[in-house]
C-alpha cells in the first residue's frame, strides 16, 4: 500500500462568481438610480429616456419620443438621472398619450366599449387582449372558435404548418417497421399451428 501514490486533493470547487454590480455610467448624476419604476415596469437607469421607455409593453420608439418631448425631458438623458418630479411628469404624460398623438397612432382606435381612441400600455395590453379573446369565444364568432381549438386564427394554412404532436416523416417509417414485425409474428404463429 505504500507503493500507491497519494491521490492529489480535488481542486477546490470554484465558487459561483458574485453578480457584477451595475456599472455606473460616466455621466451619472449624484442621485442616479439604477432601476426606475414607471408604468408598473422596472426600467434600466443607464439607458436613455426614449430607449428605456420602449421596454414598457405598448410603447414603441415613436411614442417614447413624443412622451419625452411632451414631458419636457431630453430624449438622450439617462432615465436614472431624472429627478422624481421629472419621472412623475413622464408617467403623467404616458397616462394621457391618446390625447397627444394623432388618432391613427394609438394602439386601440375606436375602442368597442367606449368608442374612444385609447393607447394601452403596461399590463392593460394583456388584460384587454384576454378580454377580447374571451368575448370572441363567448359570442361564438369564427375567430373565437379558432382560439378555443388552438388553431390558426388569421387564415394561415394548417395542412403543412403549425402542426403539433406527431412528426410528419417519422410516422411512415415506424408504420412500415411495425407492419414487418406484425408479418413476422403472423408467420411464426402459422408455423406453430401446423
Amino acid at each position: 500500500m505504500a507503493d500507491e501514490k497519494e491521490k492529489p486533493a480535488a481542486p477546490a470547487e470554484a465558487a459561483a462568481p458574485a453578480p457584477k454590480a451595475p456599472v455606473r455610467p460616466p455621466d451619472a448624476k449624484e442621485n442616479f438610480r439604477y432601476i426606475v419604476r414607471l408604468a408598473n415596469t422596472d426600467l434600466e437607469g443607464a439607458r436613455s429616456v426614449v430607449y428605456a421607455l420602449t421596454k414598457v409593453k405598448g410603447i414603441g420608439i415613436r411614442i417614447a419620443e413624443i412622451v419625452a418631448d411632451q414631458a419636457g425631458v431630453p430624449r438622450t438623458e439617462r432615465i436614472g438621472n431624472l429627478t422624481e418630479p421629472e419621472a412623475e411628469k413622464v408617467e403623467a404624460t404616458l397616462g394621457k398619450i391618446a390625447e397627444l398623438v394623432p388618432h391613427w397612432m394609438v394602439n386601440r382606435p375606436h375602442d368597442w366599449e367606449t368608442g374612444d381612441d385609447v393607447h394601452l400600455f403596461s399590463s392593460d395590453v394583456e388584460l384587454r387582449l384576454r378580454d377580447d379573446i374571451n368575448r370572441m369565444k363567448m359570442i361564438r364568432c369564427y375567430r373565437g372558435i379558432r382560439h378555443e381549438q388552438g388553431q390558426k386564427v388569421r387564415g394561415q394554412r394548417t395542412r403543412s404548418n403549425g402542426r403539433t404532436g406527431l412528426t410528419v416523416g417519422v410516422i411512415k417509417k415506424t408504420a412500415i417497421a411495425a407492419a414487418k414485425a406484425a408479418k413476422k409474428e403472423e408467420g411464426g404463429e402459422k408455423e406453430k399451428k401446423e
